[in-house]
């Protein structure tokens, strides 16, 4: 009866708010999940092409890779509403294959690394996102908007003078038309008016036209043509398992991202597992892979309003139309409308609250400090995986460091339980707090091994054993004080404690 229970609740929990079903039935859910399409597949076409130049391949590969994506996670992922294409952290994991091998090459490495995302799905990698703290989801936050914003200074740095009056326009835009009306998505109103204004006007600044040629057909079967040996595995199995890793983990934490904005829950094992089949028909599609696009997320999200998984299939749908079909119309619009956008995204996604000085007081040094460390790492590497993981790893010590010294040691001389026994009575500790390898290193240190009477009691009722450092450590207490003609009696412990204890006692070697 239980399992069939758990089905349920799982169901229920991962049953998303509204469904494709409500919203195809709601003229105004349907028309929002339109437009919020129309609007990330015009603001992925500029991020693709950017990406593809990054990795070194040809702009259509970023193009048809954030089509096949888009299209795919929308029936496979687990996070509605979540957008995946063509990122720029995989693109800095994959360019040293393309310069070192060849777009060959990418191709196979992107398949691999489908491959080893669905493996790692399967082995439960998802589960881990509990063990990320909130400081490092919140640094991981700040990091992706700062980025957004650092990504956009290319088209604005050494451009006519006519693209900062037409920025400040798409901002300004974006800044009333929410108050105007929500029924049409902000952003999409802002690119038809910059562009607009540019065409009337015959202003000439740069254009969606100038980042590279855009595809003119839809996608062919690819199987890349490279030798099947053990070398060629040798040469993309290290990039394929880093753009796995790097994938996933971008994925995940714009998946918990997207989970808060909503009041949502998304299933991460299956969004790791549809990472990988994404990725699968990429590669056989002759794309460069991706994961979720945090920026094209947040439109989708936060600036347009979508829910459903409507919002993400059409992007990918509208994207291929706006290439092959409209192509020479999208070409027409002009960068700095997109990155009005993108800018206002950066803004909006900037966790502001967190570095607001009634809460910098408020929140611990150390939380800060993770918070502060994870942004460092992204930004300064590029790489959301050494940031979270190098975040993770700041906060672990900090937590170790912050438990070692919360163990306590209390002795307490007391009557001899029974007058037979005469002398001065028994030593009594009383040993409080959580035992591990940081706590416990110096626990043999906390006893009068020479002063105790010759019956010595160990309360461990108030402790817990994690380790076999503790269990060493709990043999040197009682072999030092073995060595010098005592008794020592270790009481109170919990089951997992003894149990530990009983299994490794007296085999770990060492002094005692």
């Amino acid at each position: 009866m239980t399992p069939p229970q758990k089905t349920a609740d799982e169901r229920a929990r991962y049953r998303p708010d509204p469904s494709v079903l409500a919203a195809l039935r709601s003229p105004r859910l349907l028309t929002r999940e339109v437009l919020a399409g129309i609007v990330v597949a015009l603001a992925l076409i500029p991020e693709a092409i950017a990406f593809s130049v990054i990795a070194g391949v040809d702009p259509r590969m970023g193009l048809l890779s954030s089509f096949i994506m888009a299209t795919s996670i929308a029936f496979l992922g687990g996070r509605p509403a979540m957008i995946t294409a063509a990122t720029g952290a995989v693109a800095l994991v994959v360019a040293p294959v393309v310069r070192e091998h060849g777009p060959e090459y990418l191709i196979a490495t992107v398949l691999l690394a489908g491959l080893i995302q669905i493996l790692l799905a399967v082995l439960g990698v998802a589960k881990l996102m509990r063990f990320i703290p909130r400081s490092v989801m919140v640094g991981f936050v700040n990091s992706l908007a700062i980025l957004v914003f650092i990504a956009q200074l290319p088209q604005l740095i050494g451009v006519p003078w006519a693209v900062y009056p037409l920025v400040a326009g798409g901002i300004l835009i974006l800044l009333l038309m929410p108050r105007i009306t929500q029924a049409v998505p902000a952003p999409l109103v802002s690119v038809i008016i910059v562009t607009a204004v540019v065409v009337v006007c015959a202003i000439n600044v740069p254009t969606v036209g100038d980042q590279g040629e855009l595809p003119r057909s839809l996608p062919e079967l690819v199987i890349p043509n490279v030798p099947l040996e053990w070398s060629t595995l040798a040469a993309i199995a290290p990039y394929a398992f880093a753009m796995a890793l790097v994938g996933l983990m971008e994925s995940l934490m714009t998946a918990k991202l997207v989970d808060e904005i909503t009041d949502t829950h998304s299933n991460k094992t299956r969004e790791s597992w549809a990472q990988g089949v994404a990725n699968l028909l990429s590669g056989f599609g002759g794309g460069m892979g991706g994961c979720a696009v945090i920026g094209q997320t947040m439109i989708n999200v936060k600036a347009s309003g979508a829910r459903t998984r409507i919002s993400t299939f059409l992007a990918g749908v509208f994207l291929l139309i706006l290439v092959v079909v409209l192509g020479d119309v999208v070409a027409m619009i002009p960068m700095a409308a997109l990155v009005a956008v993108m800018i206002m995204v950066s803004i909006e996604a900037f966790d502001w609250h967190s570095v607001a000085p009634a809460t910098l007081r408020r929140m611990p040094k150390s939380e800060t400090f993770v918070m502060l460390a994870t942004v460092a790492l992204v930004v300064a590497t590029r790489n959301l995986a050494i940031g979270v993981i190098g975040g993770v790893l700041v906060a672990s010590v900090l937590f170790v460091r912050r438990v070692a010294h919360v163990v306590r040691v209390e002795r307490e001389v007391r009557p001899a339980e029974h007058a037979e026994e005469g002398g001065p009575g028994r030593a009594h500790y009383t040993v409080t707090g959580e035992l591990f390898f940081a706590s416990s290193n110096d626990l043999t240190t906390q006893f009068e091994y020479r002063h105790d009477p010759e019956h010595v009691v160990i309360d461990m009722s108030a402790a817990h054993v994690w380790d076999a450092s503790t269990v060493a450590a709990l043999d040197a207490v009682v072999t030092k004080y073995e060595r010098l003609g005592k008794r020592v009696e270790l009481t109170g412990m919990n089951a997992r404690t003894s149990d530990l204890h009983s299994r490794l006692t007296g085999t770990l070697g060492g002094e005692g």
